[in-house]
């Protein structure tokens, strides 16, 4: 009998153990950015982060969250987005009290900012009334670390002191990642490209490059035989030594453009999934350079 209690202690104990959640963090962010962003700034605080949007995207026109992330955004004490637009498949949990809006103040791009007479969505083309993907030009992503600074501060001024300390060695980093870009792809052969996605916008007008035609190519809408013609005749007329695929979507039809023309096809990375947005700028920046260099 002696021996059974134990037992039993211990089995009732595991599960418990088993049964037991990972506490909700305290402030949950939607994407990569915004979630590295407010990480940095709640260094040396209690804060927990977390982050809602955690598989390989590079567009959330399409998106849902499925019953765990609306029960971490519900639950959460904070929620940080992007703003812009980009969170509008969840407006509908949105909570204007508890939510942080990086995007405050941040000149947009309208939606339909490049040429997309290349490519014809149909009945179901999505559409943004601005373009979303501001966190792709370096003085923008300042400016949405200052507002979430801003936002924590108000959320929790207990700990103002800390987010002002921790926010001036993101904004340096952050401006280092600018200062680099701008060095790195000032004296370029060839400033003009051809992304196969239209997020690029805010990053062109960052680094002075000029996008010729902005494609979207999804499952079930991918660029017809016309396209093709379009956009061959568009990267022989202007001697483009590179096209752009995004790191998430299609290649199919930039590799028939390359077939064709002899242009490489390169990978740009929108930032918004992976483990660093510094990262993926990175990256995208060197990839420009070879291919446009």
């Amino acid at each position: 009998m002696k021996k059974i209690i134990p037992i039993l202690l211990i089995y009732s104990l595991l599960l418990v153990g088993c049964g037991a959640k990972t506490p909700a963090p305290d402030i949950t962010a939607t994407t990569l950015p915004v979630y590295e962003f407010t990480q940095a700034l709640c260094q040396g605080t209690e804060l927990t982060v977390g982050r809602l949007i955690t598989e390989s995207v590079s567009c959330l026109h399409d998106y849902s969250l499925n019953v765990n992330q609306v029960k971490q955004a519900e639950g959460a004490d904070t929620l940080v987005i992007s703003g812009g637009g980009l969170e509008a498949f969840m407006e509908d949990i949105l909570d204007p009290s508890k939510t942080i809006d990086a995007s405050q103040g941040i000149d947009l791009l309208e939606g339909d900012d490049h040429d997309h007479e290349a490519h014809d969505h149909g009945e179901d083309e999505h559409h943004h009334e601005h373009d979303p993907h501001i966190w792709l030009a370096p003085q923008n992503a300042a400016a949405m670390a200052r507002n979430i600074c801003l936002g924590l501060s108000a959320r929790y001024p207990e700990h103002e002191a800390q987010f002002r300390q921790n926010l001036g060695p993101l904004l340096e980093k952050i401006d280092a990642l600018d200062v680099y870009g701008k060095e790195a792809l000032s004296s370029l052969s060839c400033r003009k490209l051809i992304t196969f996605h239209d997020g690029f916008a805010y990053f062109a007008q960052a680094f002075d490059l000029e996008i010729l035609a902005a494609v979207e190519e999804e499952s079930g809408s991918e660029a017809s035989a016309k396209d093709l013609i379009s956009l061959i005749r568009l990267v022989r007329g202007n001697g483009l030594p590179a096209v752009f695929v995004e790191q998430n979507g299609s290649s199919a039809a930039a590799k028939i453009i390359s077939a064709e023309t002899g242009a490489r096809v390169f990978t740009l990375d929108m930032a918004m999934a992976g483990d660093s947005y510094f990262t993926a700028m990175t990256n995208n920046i060197n990839a420009i350079k070879e291919a446009m260099g």
